[in-house]
């Protein structure tokens, strides 16, 4: 990060002495364009590129920066720098506003917050045209004095918007490189889950939703001093956003100097067709690649160059050479010390769930469950398929909110705070249907967990440590590659791996030997087995009966989703009610019952 960051700001020093080089004021003007666009397509890029939430609405944010900064410099006579720091105050509050609102509800994603900010726009300019801010006539800036900093005016402006576009890079930049940046990403690729390993969503969202706006805000103060004349026709115009998008799916959205590589491109071309009187044709040419991008270069021009041509980082070469013994040392160290910290006694209740309920518009996923996991013991979690097993993992775990009841963690009631703040608790868990963040590396994703779960270490750290999780789970060899190109029983230890990166007190794994080969099931079951030696306290729901009865102390029973029986797991097994609940009614043939492995008991 330190080298880019050092290239962008050597690039803005230099290209800041352009307009002191004499040239004609044409080539200053369209570099004007060229930085005021850059500015605009990253800070869009903030929110909808790193996140996912597309947004139509950055016009109005756009807009209102420009009639702040025309407002005050015009009806009130505030010289114009300082207008630009109201400019885009103003745009955050608005849309940390929006965003407080509209993130609450989890149906607003995709399109119908697109649609939401885009109608944001509509109603921002209604307010605005019919308010004394603009009344109809539109606010002229004509007589407003211009700042004196550069040679020219021209040359001020220039420098205006290069320090924009710079100061909006570095900002995308450093939040690449930051835990605020990798959280945005994990949003991106999967938002329930990203809370449920310790992103606080919410937060993260109207942050990088409210910066967004405050970078919009000020280009738009900058432009209104620009143009000279400010008019709701010309302000919030849907063709704003648009061009936006396109410039950022263009460079590339998913890094930090993509929409600026976008923008370069666009106004370039845009401004070729306009000054060859073919403004019609160069809106066409705008479609036909912005069709091209979607079709063939989904990554972007800067994504598609770095998938072929960059290569991996140094730090985590270096760290990827060391022998497997080393790394094998430095996860025994980690395990002995996860042992030697804990605080709770063995056999001690480290969760209690009390009467604890779940509906689905009206069908009870679970009827009033109670259990107690002990700390130190595997507590497995069986019964049959829609019993509540996997829907009491989910409720323990905030993915979803119970109806009522109590779950006690380590004396933390659970029950109604975020999952993001259940996972800072210790508690880690697995999927039964792996659901890693599909555009990070392997090595990213085990990171993550690290970064927001009990332990909040750096990026850096979470990264050295994560090659630790990958050794253990025995991915290693896979650290650069994306889940897509992992089979199902390596995106399976993925998941393993991630759960372990938090170093939970509690760990709950969902059915991880489903779809396995036998050959994978006993891998798999050894490598419960070390985990568990390090201390672990894990709760186990699983169909393979072999890896119940080899690996749990007590099992639970679940059926329709109340608690059926409790205990030994051969005690259990042979209750006559759990074989009911699992095969049906026995047919009595006058042949002895079968035991627990499925031998008759005198055989």
């Amino acid at each position: 990060m330190r080298r880019s960051l050092i290239i962008v700001l050597l690039a803005g020093v230099l290209l800041a002495i352009v307009p002191y080089l004499g040239l004609p004021a044409f080539y200053e003007s369209v570099l004007y364009l060229v930085f005021h666009w850059v500015a605009l397509a990253t800070s869009w890029n903030l929110l909808s590129g790193y996140s996912g939430y597309f947004s139509f609405g950055h016009g109005a944010f756009y807009g209102i920066g420009m009639y702040t900064t025309a407002t005050l410099t015009s009806q009130f006579d505030v010289p114009f720098l300082w207008t630009l720091p109201a400019a885009g105050l103003f745009a955050a509050l608005f849309g940390a506003v929006l965003g407080a609102v509209s993130f609450r509800v989890k149906a607003v994603r995709g399109e119908l917050f697109a649609l939401l900010t885009l109608a944001a726009t509509f109603v921002v300019a209604t307010i605005v045209l019919n308010t004394p801010i603009d009344g109809g006539q539109g606010v002229y800036l004509s007589a407003v004095p211009m700042p004196e900093f550069g040679p020219s005016p021209s040359g001020t402006f220039y420098l205006l918007a290069l320090a924009a576009a710079v100061a909006t890079i570095v900002i995308a930049l450093l939040i690449y490189h930051a835990r605020f940046g990798i959280g945005l990403f994990a949003i991106h690729d999967d938002e329930d889950v990203a809370e449920v390993m310790g992103v606080p969503t919410f937060k993260y969202k109207v942050a990088a939703f409210a910066l967004s706006c405050a970078l919009a805000g000020v280009v738009g103060g900058i432009q209104a001093m620009f143009v000279s004349y400010v008019t709701t026709g010309d302000v919030f115009t849907v063709a704003m956003p648009l061009t936006v998008v396109l410039m950022s799916v263009l460079g590339g959205t998913r890094h930090w100097l993509g929409p600026a590589v976008g923008a370069l491109v666009i106004t370039l071309l845009l401004y070729s067709f306009t000054a060859g009187d073919s403004a019609v044709l160069g809106k066409v040419a705008m479609g036909v690649i912005l069709v091209g991008v979607i079709l063939f270069m989904p990554e972007g021009i800067l994504g598609q160059a770095l998938k072929r041509f960059g290569r991996k980082p140094q730090g985590r070469a270096a760290v990827a050479s060391l022998p497997p013994s080393a790394i094998n040392e430095k996860a025994r160290q980690a395990e002995g010390a996860a042992g030697r910290t804990s605080d709770v006694r063995s056999g001690e209740a480290l969760l209690v769930a009390r009467d604890v309920a779940k509906s689905f518009r009206g069908v009870k996923a679970l009827k009033g469950v109670s259990l107690e996991v002990r700390h130190g013991e595997i507590l497995g979690l069986l019964g049959p398929n829609g019993s509540g097993k996997s829907t009491f993992i989910n409720v323990a775990s905030g993915h979803f909110p119970a109806t009522s009841g109590s779950i006690v963690f380590r004396g933390r009631e659970l029950v109604g705070i975020n999952a993001h703040r259940i996972a800072r608790c210790g508690v880690s868990r697995t999927y039964q249907i792996p659901r890693p963040f599909a555009h990070l590396t392997v090595l990213e994703n085990v990171a993550l967990p690290a970064m927001f779960g009990a332990r909040l270490v750096e990026r850096q750290q979470a990264q050295e440590d994560a090659w630790r999780w990958l050794e253990f789970t025995g991915l290693a060899a896979r650290a650069h590659a994306l889940p897509d190109d992992l089979n199902l029983h390596q995106r399976k230890f993925l998941e393993f791996a991630r759960a372990l990166a938090a170093q939970p007190q509690l760990l709950m794994l969902d059915e991880v030997l489903s779809g396995l080969t036998p050959s994978e099931i006993d891998e798999a079951v050894a490598l419960i087995q070390r985990i568990r030696a390090q201390g672990t306290t894990i709760l186990f729901v699983e169909h393979v009966m072999r890896a119940v009865m080899a690996l749990c102390d007590r099992i639970v029973v679940f059926n329709q989703g109340e608690v059926l029986a409790e205990g030994p797991p051969a005690d259990v097994m042979a209750r006559p009610e759990v074989v009911s609940a699992y095969l049906g009614k026995p047919i009595d043939d006058g042949r002895e019952p079968p035991n627990a492995s499925g031998v008759p008991i005198h055989a």
